[in-house]
């Protein structure tokens, strides 16, 4: 294996049958979460949503794209995040920013940050193909509750989750770091003897050891599976990027009305518009949207 950060893993334990998954998120994270700035609460909830859909979406390829949205009624009313088939990530959340600001630190529990509403698991397998949605609620809960909850309803599968999100210190600077672990059991080959081994051993995990960028991922799962033997795949890279650009702006503002751009002018006379998931500013002169 070469990758040890950036990337989804998925492995299988051998003695069990269980199949699992392994995401470790360095400037993936740090690069999405520092363009916007969130307050901390909400810059960590932002991490776990990447972290889970990568796990997600870790089967993806080409134009397939898993997407998780929360709307909810606590302060943090609603939060997205997206993989693409090719690994391409994204997220974005609104919040209330006086609520959120004067939490005094990320460690606060998510049932404050969340409080009741749905969580929405979203598949689309490409063009000409239907999309699949799954739902489920949000009642002081945590993310990964939540998806615990919906993998035993939606797809009766018992599923084990731990999302770690945290600010680490290198090269004089913070940055955020998001990781994640997901143990599924397989009906077909596991009983439930076996599956109680397994989860018990994927509870072992700490916070630091899903977020240590100098642990390689496969010597992760051998820590942690040693007992029952372990396999893992190919790993599958993760990348920041946003599909936003100055063409796909200009094309937007050009389906407004004459009077509906005029209301869109600042003090300067222009229009500037900001990207929701990457903070890009683009900023026109009103000739330029004229039919």
């Amino acid at each position: 294996m070469t990758l040890l950060d950036d990337m989804v893993l998925s492995f299988e334990t051998l003695a069990s049958g269980a199949k699992g998954r392994l995401v470790r998120l360095g400037s993936v994270a740090g690069t999405i979460l520092k363009r916007h700035a969130y307050p901390d609460p909400a810059s960590h909830a932002a991490g776990q949503a990447l972290a889970l859909v990568a796990m997600l979406g870790a089967p993806l390829t080409g134009g397939a794209r898993m997407s998780l949205q929360t709307r909810t009624n606590g302060p943090l009313r609603f939060l997205f995040a997206d993989v693409e088939g090719d690994g391409r990530m994204r997220a974005t959340a609104s919040f209330n920013s006086d609520v959120l600001t004067s939490m005094a630190t990320a460690s606060g529990t998510q049932q404050d940050l969340f409080g009741s509403g749905h969580m929405a698991l979203t598949l689309e397998r490409g063009a000409g193909q239907d999309p699949h949605q799954g739902i489920v609620a949000v009642e002081g809960g945590t993310l990964e509750q939540a998806a615990e909850t919906y993998f035993a309803q939606s797809e009766q599968l018992p599923t084990f989750m731990r999302l770690a999100v945290a600010k680490h210190y290198a090269n004089g600077q913070w940055s955020w770091r998001a990781g994640g672990l997901m143990v599924q059991n397989d009906r077909s080959s596991g009983d439930d003897e076996d599956w109680n081994r397994v989860r018990i051993l994927a509870s072992t995990i700490e916070d630091h050891e899903l977020l240590d960028p100098l642990l390689a991922p496969d010597a992760l799962l051998l820590r942690l599976f040693h007992e029952d033997g372990v396999r893992a795949f190919p790993p599958k890279s993760l990348t920041a990027h946003c599909n936003c650009s100055r063409d796909k702006v200009e094309g937007f503002l050009k389906s407004f009305g004459a009077v509906q751009v005029a209301d869109l002018m600042d003090e300067n006379g222009k229009i500037s518009v900001t990207c929701e998931f990457c903070s890009s500013v683009y900023a026109f002169e009103p000739a330029e949207l004229e039919p």
